[in-house]
């Protein structure tokens, strides 16, 4: 049984050396946005990457298979409820044959990897969730991002997370973190964490030489990139909407990977809709950057 698909177009691309970006399926399912936002993602982030003359590569498990690329005739079905794909639930999916699973960072990554792209675009990654010196949740997203040789591109890390601890992690893992255009790690809807990063790059053909050149020695790279200014929430205005939606989360029992889309709603539900229409901002931004990128590193080929 073939358990991983590419998409002719993809495939196309990959082997005419042509800029490809990958895309996970978690945020255009209602897991990770709410309709009709989800959709809308969905749009912006395909076009945004298509303007850049890029091919966008969406992950999914459809009908017990891996795809990497998935056709414009298909999208709606990743738009509805689903369950989560993480790396380590791949092979459950697949051999389960699955309907539909949403891609998470960690299996959007191994596919990546496994077909040969080298640039993935997500909105914020995973990391250390607060309170893990007492429970050890620490997502997957972290050693997907050591382990696989793709660069990501991501507005920081989910801001509800424990910030400070998941960049030490990723230091401890080697990862390396660069700030496009920015000097501190972001926040995911909110600029800036207030946490310094040691590498700050301003030009995207710069970005390209350095992710060549880590791509060359292994393993994988995050390029942080705030979300836009017009669209970023006030940080004391969401950490008050973080601080009620996780208790939200706790009064109801959700601990693991169940917390992330709960205290997403939550926030949203908060912030009257701000947060989403952040968060399709930097959804957008982030491909439009990962497309650039991986535009120049075809040249470096």
């Amino acid at each position: 049984m073939n358990s991983m698909h590419v998409s002719p177009e993809v495939a196309d691309a990959l082997r005419t050396q042509r800029a490809v970006v990958a895309l996970e399926s978690t945020i255009f399912s209602n897991l990770g946005l709410p309709s009709p936002a989800n959709g809308e993602a969905l749009q912006r982030c395909v076009a945004a990457i298509r303007s850049h003359g890029a091919v966008p590569a969406i992950t999914a498990v459809l009908d017990g298979i891996a795809r990497v690329g998935i056709a414009e005739s298909e999208h709606e079905r990743i738009l509805g409820a689903a369950r989560k794909v993480a790396e380590r639930d791949l092979a459950i999916a697949i051999g389960e044959r699955w309907a539909f699973g949403a891609t998470t960072v960690s299996a959007s990554l191994a596919l990546a990897a496994r077909a040969g792209i080298r640039v993935f675009a997500t909105g914020g990654i995973g990391g250390v969730h607060r309170g893990a010196e007492l429970h050890g949740d620490v997502s997957a997203d972290l050693p997907a991002l050591a382990r696989h040789p793709v660069v990501t591109v991501s507005a920081g890390a989910k801001s509800f997370l424990d910030l400070p601890r998941t960049v030490e992690m990723l230091e401890t893992l080697g990862v390396p973190v660069v700030g496009y255009a920015c000097s501190e790690f972001p926040a995911f809807t909110v600029q800036s964490s207030g946490i310094p990063l040691i590498h700050r790059v301003d030009d995207v053909g710069l970005l390209a030489r350095i992710a060549h050149t880590r791509l060359q020695f292994g393993g994988g790279m995050l390029v942080c990139t705030p979300v836009p200014t017009a669209d970023a929430l006030d940080a004391d205005v969401m950490s008050a909407s973080i601080e009620r939606a996780l208790r939200a989360a706790a009064n109801r029992g959700i601990s693991g990977p169940g917390v992330t889309p709960v205290v997403l709603a939550e926030i949203a539900s908060d912030t009257s809709g701000v947060a989403v229409r952040a968060n399709l901002a930097l959804a957008e931004n982030n491909a439009r950057l990962a497309a650039a990128l991986a535009v120049d590193l075809t040249t470096l080929s």
